[in-house]
């Protein structure tokens, strides 16, 4: 279940809840005018409220107690903070990290009354940016030095940061993207981000302003903020769904077109907050600012199809051709299609393993033979990305014109690559992977020269793992893919965010393709058989006799 699905589910526990009481309400008296819909603050702000200690608790139960407090965020882990020494309170760091565990997966072990051991098996950490990032580092041991004070047990060391179970860190933790522009300034890009759900307005505009871009995507985009310019309040209001982001003087000093693009990524980047509206101000004057406008990478919600012959979309029954490429691969075998979103240019994979660049001229150049090549990838700029099974480190990027660049960097660590797709933006490579042991999830940023051609990709960003081997992934959105991997005998799709916890459901038999949409939920699966399957409730057959599912990069301007 999602986060947002199980906030749905709260909320709709409590409104039950409260229409329960409702024979208790007054019935008669004026009526009084609530606030609208749309001046709504912006998502309901549930929290935890854990018990502190009680008196003459023994050195385990505070441990226990304090672990538990870290569901409480608010005003800095109050709650938390007193089950430390007077003295401790002063320097243990709660927001230094969070590590999640499975519930029920942790041990104690009481060493003496004045040390506690206790076992965690970290399923993923988040660390003091809010970045995600999972776990396979096995049990860890958490050591709590404790001593007595005023007669009570009390901390007196501890690990910085908290310590919470899967299930918990859902409920008080949320994901957010914070938005950068990709370096040409065309388009947003999502760095996401887990805080805690109280007050998140605050904490992503400090991340945005001040705080660092997460490593493995730091050389793939740029930050409108300059960093001589600075918050003047700790925090952001927000009332009626307006947030009010309070900058220094030297913000007044920046071109218009600074201010755009700041303004932009702040109304982005707080929309997951449930924010309406931004506001920057200078002192007490608000900045007369527009967004400044952003390229959408969108695609056409119908499966983009080659079948009976006939190449495009698939609507019921009927298939709105596109006739020149249609005819384009009538000359060849396609096995994996993937357009680019001027529909002129395909980047094909043929039945004999060779990729082709595909064009609506009619045009038809071979590009790699390489063995065992996964399906290419094309790029906004017009590369088709390959890279062999085989050799994860040797991806090249073929230029329109024909020329061939191999990327530094490559998938660093990885004995196999089993699919690899590029961004609709241009800005992200991902890829199913094999470290030697097991199958993940990386993806990595795009570096590129001043002429958009691709000279490297950046330190691989692990994402998940998989306990089987996966077969083919894509992008849905901008900040999530699909994916199929299979589990013994069983085909699995995942859909997995970038920077979070991905959710699973059994796929049909023998599916060995995938395409996406636009949002999660909209993935599209097609069988060895040529069956397509489509996500409605269950899986729907939405065709029998597909040839080959495409992917699609966007749609034209």
């Amino acid at each position: 279940m999602s986060l947002r699905t199980r906030l749905a589910a709260v909320t709709a526990t409590l409104v039950a809840l409260t229409l329960t009481a409702c024979a208790g309400l007054p019935v008669d008296g004026p009526v009084h005018v609530g606030r609208a819909i749309d001046e709504v603050e912006g998502l309901p702000d549930f929290s935890f409220v854990p018990d502190g200690p009680v008196a003459d608790a023994t050195p385990q139960q505070v441990v226990e107690g304090f672990i538990a407090a870290g569901s409480g965020p608010r005003q800095n882990w109050a709650t938390a903070q007193e089950f430390l020494t007077r003295e401790f309170r002063e320097t243990w760091k709660p927001q230094a990290g969070v590590i999640i565990h499975a519930a029920g997966d942790r041990t104690v072990d009481v060493v003496s009354d004045e040390e506690i051991v206790v076992n965690v098996d970290p399923v993923a950490t988040v660390d003091d940016t809010g970045a995600y990032e999972p776990s396979g580092e096995g049990a860890i041991p958490l050591r709590y030095e404790l001593v007595l004070e005023n007669e009570q047990w009390r901390i007196a060391q501890a690990p910085d940061g908290i310590v919470l179970d899967a299930n918990r860190f859902s409920s008080v933790f949320r994901s957010y993207s914070l938005a950068y522009f990709d370096p040409k300034w065309r388009s947003l890009v999502p760095d996401v981000r887990w805080f805690p759900a109280t007050n998140p307005a605050t904490r992503i505009t400090d991340a945005l302003v001040t705080g660092p871009k997460s490593p493995w995507l730091a050389s793939s985009v740029q930050n409108a903020f300059p960093e001589d310019v600075s918050l003047t309040q700790p925090s952001v209001p927000v009332d009626a769904g307006v947030a009010q982001v309070s900058l220094d003087a030297s913000a007044r000093d920046l071109s218009a077109q600074t201010l755009s693009r700041m303004q932009a990524q702040l109304e982005a980047s707080l929309a997951d907050a449930g924010i309406l509206k931004v506001q920057m101000l200078v002192g007490d004057e608000v900045l007369d600012v527009r967004a400044a406008t952003v390229e959408e990478h969108r695609v056409e919600v119908r499966p983009l199809v080659l079948a009976e012959g006939r190449f495009g979309f698939l609507s019921g029954s009927e298939l709105e051709e596109l006739p020149e490429l249609t005819a384009a691969f009538s000359t060849i075998e396609p096995e994996s299609i993937e357009l680019d979103a001027d529909r002129t240019t395909a980047a094909v994979r043929t039945t004999s393993g060779a990729v082709l660049r595909v064009a609506s001229d009619g045009s038809v150049a071979e590009l790699d033979t390489r063995a065992g090549l996964t399906a290419p990838s094309i790029d906004p700029f017009g590369h088709i990305w390959t890279v062999p099974s085989s050799t994860p480190a040797e991806i090249v990027a073929y230029g329109p014109d024909g020329s061939a660049r191999t990327l530094a960097g490559g998938w660093t660590g990885a004995t196999a690559v089993s699919a690899m797709r590029v961004s609709r933006d241009g800005t992200r490579v991902a890829a199913l992977v094999r470290d030697g042991v097991r199958s993940a999830v990386w993806v990595a940023g795009i570096v590129r020269d001043d002429g958009d051609v691709p000279v490297a990709i950046g330190e691989p960003h692990p994402v998940a793992t998989l306990a089987g081997d996966g077969i083919e992934l894509t992008w849905l959105d901008d900040a999530t893919v699909a994916l199929v991997w299979t589990d013994g005998e069983q085909r699995m799709m995942r859909e997995q965010p970038i920077g979070g916890e991905g959710v699973e459901i059994l796929a049909p038999a023998g599916v060995v393709s995938v395409a996406g949409g636009n949002q999660p939920g909209s993935v599209r699966l097609r069988t060895a058989e040529g069956a397509l399957f489509v996500q409605r409730g269950s899986w729907q057959i939405l065709a029998a006799d597909v040839d080959v599912l495409a992917v699609q990069q966007g749609t034209p301007d």
